[in-house]
């Protein structure tokens, strides 16, 4: 390939949203280029939603293996775990699936060139470190998913050990014997449940005053009582202050009100959030319009400098795989005229602890803070044949639907499978369907999705099994 040629389309950042974009381009027939500083595949499937699946697996079945005597299965012996392979585990499993994604790139005759890029000018990209070092590429488009990086606090160097972000709980060498981890977004809650149920002491801090701040209220409380049943020390409404990083342990303050309370762990993980990831990404010749350091995009994703789009976490929340993957495969479809673009509305929020909550559209309290009329169906798990087989009975599946019309605006589950459940109300809601619509739908028994249509059900009074 030779230096300086000309490309349909250059893509900085191979995540979700970067790969994406690059492999629906190489469909279009486009020639195009994708710049990735690491690994095919970006955070999402070497430092984040791959990886942490994968450890959260090994602590399912550990947790599921030690309830074995009430499915009337015996073992002999005593149950152990190898935390080194679950780490290496997890880690092969990114590898083989960034793998999948080059193989992806050869197949769709996309470029890809490992390094640090810049666009240096509108319509070319310097790659001005790693391997491919040196280059200059003229494209003609300029698609920006550099995607967010883990937030770290001022004057406390993350060292892996005492200090880490999610990324450097990926290849911890040991189990902690105990743990703080400051956030219960869904990746702190998440870890939370991961080195809990190993046998790690766990205690989870937040702020706010519960727990997956962005979730339904009542699923939030829900969960919240379910990790305290598992042993989770969970702290709402505190803050973390005075963290003083030793040899062997960390000290810190917990800070509730006019409560102080001295806490000692072996780690601190810090969970608070990410940032916009721009370092080096635009040279002094491109000013980008940015809103608090993410890029500004109008309704075709292109930025406030012709031939230049962003999609994915670059330009803001939510800061969520799929809804990157769709914003590129948009964006690119509109720069080269095969579709309109569309901007994200309605999408899933999932995370994978356990039980599993999921949720798409509003909660009850944006509803009431907007004036919406509304109604509220529910159905628990403890109803559902399928959940009580499976011996997953915990949870509840909550659906809200406009009062007159009978549209829903939005869903919550909490209990098993509720990301893969999350779906079919996401379709709905994108199909406009309304709850006579989904109650109308035929849900074969005994499944999980049956709990949908009976929640929809409660609705109107009508479910058949509460």
């Amino acid at each position: 390939m030779a230096e300086n040629e000309v490309y349909d389309l250059v893509v900085i950042g191979g995540g979700p949203a970067g790969y994406a974009g690059a492999i629906r381009a190489g469909q279009l027939g486009k020639k195009v280029a994708c710049v990735e500083l690491e690994r095919a595949g970006g955070t999402c499937l070497n430092w984040g939603c791959i990886p942490t699946k994968t450890l959260l697996k090994s602590a399912e079945t550990y947790a599921s293996l030690k309830k074995l005597d009430e499915l009337g299965i015996h073992i002999e012996g005593e149950i152990s775990v190898d935390f080194e392979k679950i780490i290496a585990r997890s880690r092969g499993v990114s590898d083989r699936m960034a793998g999948g994604i080059e193989f992806l790139f050869k197949k769709n005759k996309v470029d890809y060139l490992l390094g640090k890029a810049t666009v240096s000018a509108p319509g070319m990209v310097e790659i001005t470190e790693g391997k491919d070092k040196g280059r200059f590429l003229k494209t003609k488009n300029i698609l920006v998913a550099t995607g967010a990086k883990m937030r770290t606090l001022p004057n406390l160097p993350v060292d892996g050990e005492r200090i880490m972000t999610s990324r450097e709980a990926l290849v911890m060498k040991k189990r902690p014997e105990s743990i703080v981890i400051v956030g219960a977004g869904a990746i702190g809650t998440e870890f939370a449940y991961f080195l809990n149920a190993l046998g790690t002491k766990v205690t989870l801090v937040e702020m706010l005053d519960h727990i997956l701040p962005v979730e339904d209220d009542e699923i939030a409380a829900a969960l919240a009582r379910s990790y305290k049943k598992q042993g989770v020390d969970l702290r709402t409404g505190t803050k973390v202050e005075n963290i003083q990083p030793g040899g062997k342990s960390v000290k810190m303050d917990l800070v509730k009100g006019d409560k102080r309370e001295s806490v000692e762990s072996e780690s601190l993980l810090l969970s608070i959030g990410v940032v916009p990831n721009l370092d080096g990404v635009l040279s002094r010749n491109v000013q980008l319009e940015l809103d608090r350091g993410y890029i500004k995009v109008n309704d075709s994703y292109e930025t406030s400098v012709a031939g230049i789009y962003a999609a994915g976490d670059i330009i803001g929340p939510p800061w969520l795989a799929h809804v990157a993957t769709y914003e590129a495969v948009q964006a690119v479809g509109g720069m080269f005229g095969a579709v309109k673009p569309k901007r994200v509305k309605i999408f899933p929020g999932c995370t994978y602890c356990h039980p599993q909550v999921a949720s798409v559209g509003v909660t009850e309290k944006k509803l009431k803070e907007q004036g919406v009329a509304y109604k509220v169906g529910k159905f628990p798990f403890t109803a559902s044949g399928k959940a009580v087989a499976m011996g997953e009975p915990e949870g509840f599946i909550k659906v809200l639907s406009g009062e007159k019309y009978g549209e829903i605006l939005g869903a919550h589950i909490i209990g098993p499978e509720a990301t893969e459940l999350i779906t079919e109300f996401g379709l709905a809601m994108n199909c406009e369907l309304t709850l006579d619509d989904m109650h109308a739908t035929i849900h074969a028994h005994p499944t999980l999705s049956e709990a949908m249509a009976e929640a929809v059900a409660a609705t109107h009074g009508e479910a058949i099994h509460i």
